[in-house]
């Protein structure tokens, strides 16, 4: 495994029970790194225009990054893409854990999967070999019960397992992908992509070691950055990400009910605090890092109101508002059980919890009666419901046939009413950031190329004291969290190219790589003589190629826009009555299309900035623009007159040459 990468790329088609493997150079590598970025560049090649998410022509990719693997904190990412069942663009996800660089370990930098298996099926990848076996016995089993079966059929308890669960099986369109059963590809519907191949997982097993140009110098850093870790993050590894929901709630940015308000009366009973203090069991981590952010909680049978399985993890903060204040619900222990559950049938705890706070703002505004709902009375702060709607979306039964389809497309089923409490950008869901609070993010979301997401996102309130971490990217200036000026608009440019980079890499953002080091690492690993200029290039190379993929399929600026709901006041908390302005928002976003070299009205990359990228080729993908075509029609003609009058044509061109 020579340079952080295997050279070999893994491709299976489904419909034919063919595997291949091809060798990509070092250029290949160099360009896109892995992740997002080979991700992108796959499916805009491959993909034909309009192919239908769940149908055999998709592709599902599972995508390690050049640091991938490394032995040091944080290189435990890697990512999953396919065109998205939920927004019908662009789609990919990352997460942590060990199945990344087991499946390097198994001698592939990705694996390209098309088609779709008569039967369920998995894909067995060990040691440079892979295999489909028969899944008929995993379908329909819990996320747990698959990763157990497989490693006793295969005789190894260390095979790594990634899979759709029962959520992809019945196509819920934010079914996510999981690996290690806790570890979660979470946004995009991925898992939905996969179930409708027939595919139920990815197994891998390896025993290749990492390689690295200077392997010294790079456990060197390893242990320098645990030491960091040890010193400095004690309270991360306390709390992990819960430690977040008292904080945003002071602040008034804590999503409730469905967005509606800022700040949730119940937020202490749901915080991490008092669940480290009340169902927290153990600490998780993923490959090759001390902190240990993952929570573990429990109930036994008995104990209370829920068994909760400690097999499944816990909820981290994303899903402790997601299922609790954005539903308005304060019960703990309802929340972990619905975390458990998602978890178990591998959907995506954002998307789910919006879909239900969506039915519960529908149920009291009377559009939704107990007629839809099945008797169950789906007002917010209702923790049994909660649970219930997690089992009928998984099982897509009664109403969560409906709500599986995402908040856009129950919206659009529900009729005009229904749409201005369906809280999406392009389709995906918002993750629970508060746009109002942070106006930055808020525009992030509109440009985002997966819908809208936090992760390849700034976050204004990291700016409005301290600028130090981006001061290499030329922001020298604190800036208020509701600011929406170019100056704003530049730091969300030039943070998000690097989010997109690290995405690419295989790193984790909560582990506090500086850029300098980033830089350092990598050409530690690679021995490539490289920069921060050349790491920001690819990330905007792999946004670049999303964004031709997503105007391609007709997403373009028109979809670029947050609800209608962050241009009304706040409902309640510390920043009550706070709202975006439209106009500072079209200008914003007007404003960072610019700054991409995108055309400012239409958000469509020009053909000089794919040049400059090195990805010319991806111009030919974008649809003709009006003056295009205009152009072209008369060309057409005259070829036409010119075949039917081909001696007069050839001496007007003689006159001319003469």
């Amino acid at each position: 495994m020579p340079n952080g990468s295997c050279g070999q790329i893994l491709r299976v088609d489904l419909t034919r029970g063919a595997i291949s493997v091809e060798t990509p150079d070092e250029n290949f590598y160099r360009a896109h790194l892995g992740g997002r970025g080979l991700i992108a560049h796959y499916l805009l090649k491959e993909l034909k225009p309009g192919v239908d998410p769940l149908g055999p022509e998709n592709k599902v990719i599972f995508a390690t990054g050049v640091l991938t693997g490394a032995p040091v904190a944080g290189s435990g990412r890697n990512s999953v893409g396919a065109k998205s069942p939920l927004s019908g663009g662009y789609g990919d996800a990352e997460a942590g854990g060990f199945f990344g660089p087991e499946l390097k370990r198994a001698g592939f930098d990705a694996v390209i999967i098309e088609g779709r298996a008569k039967r369920p099926v998995y894909l067995w990848v060990h040691d440079g070999q892979a295999e489909l076996r028969d899944a008929a016995g995993l379908w329909g089993k819990k996320a747990y019960d698959v990763e157990q079966a497989i490693r006793a059929e295969l005789g190894d308890k260390g095979i790594r397992v990634a899979q759709c669960g029962v959520g992809g099986e019945n196509k819920v369109r934010f079914a996510c992908v999981s690996n290690d059963v806790t570890h979660f590809y979470g946004r995009g519907g991925i898992g939905a992509a996969m179930g409708a191949k027939n595919l139920k997982a990815v197994a891998a097993r390896g025993h290749a070691q990492y390689a690295s140009v200077n392997a010294e110098r790079v456990k060197e850093m390893g242990r320098a950055m645990t030491q960091h870790i040890t010193e400095n993050e004690k309270g991360f590894t306390d709390l992990g990400t819960t430690g977040t929901v008292v904080a945003l709630d002071a602040g008034g940015g804590l999503p409730t009910r469905n967005f509606r308000d800022g700040s949730f009366e119940g937020a202490k009973k749901i915080d991490g605090t008092t669940m480290r203090d009340t169902l927290l069991v153990g600490r998780d981590s993923c490959f090759a890092c001390a902190i240990h952010c993952k929570r573990v909680v429990e109930r036994k049978p008995g104990e209370g109101r829920y068994v909760i399985d400690r097999n499944y993890g816990g909820p981290e903060y994303e899903a402790l508002a997601a299922l609790g204040s954005l539903c308005g619900v304060d019960d703990l222990e309802a929340v972990c059980k619905a975390s458990e559950l998602c978890n178990a049938y591998v959907l995506d705890a954002i998307s789910t919890g919006a879909a239900v706070a969506f039915a519960m703002e529908c149920y009291e505004n009377g559009i939704l009666t107990k007629k839809d709902t099945g008797g169950l009375d789906l007002r917010f702060g209702n923790g049994q419901a909660l649970v219930q709607m997690v089992e009928d979306i998984a099982h897509r039964r009664g109403l969560g046939d409906l709500l599986a389809e995402g908040v856009a497309r129950a919206a659009e089923k529900l009729g005009p009413k229904a749409r201005r409490f369906a809280i999406h950008v392009r389709g995906q869901e918002l993750p629970m950031h508060e746009p109002r609070m942070k106006m930055g993010l808020g525009i992030g979301y509109t440009i985002s190329p997966t819908g809208a997401d936090h992760c390849h996102n700034i976050h204004d309130t990291m700016f409005v004291k301290r600028v130090e971490s981006v001061k290499p990217l030329g922001i020298l200036e604190t800036m208020p969290a509701t600011d929406l000026s170019p100056r704003k608009v530049k730091t969300l440019k030039r943070v998000t190219d690097l989010r997109h980079t690290i995405n690419s890499l295989g790193l984790c953002q909560f582990v506090s790589w500086s850029y300098d080091q980033q830089v350092e690492l990598l050409h530690a690993v690679t021995g490539w003589s490289t920069s921060l200029l050349e790491l920001s290039l690819a990330g905007e190379r792999a946004a670049n190629l999303a964004r031709v993929f997503n105007v391609r399929e007709g997403l373009a600026a028109a979809n670029d826009r947050l609800p209608d709901r962050f241009f009304q006041g706040l409902g309640n908390g510390a920043i009550a009555g706070t709202k975006i302005s439209r106009k500072l928002a079209d200008a914003a976003k007007g404003e960072y299309y610019a700054m991409m070299g995108w055309d400012r009205e239409t958000g469509r990359p020009s053909e000089a900035k794919l040049d400059e990228l090195g990805i010319e080729w991806a111009a030919a993908q974008l649809p003709k623009t009006k003056a295009q075509a205009k152009a072209k029609a008369p060309a057409k003609r005259t070829a036409a007159k010119a075949k039917s009058a081909p001696r007069r044509a050839t001496r007007s061109t003689r006159r001319k040459t003469a």
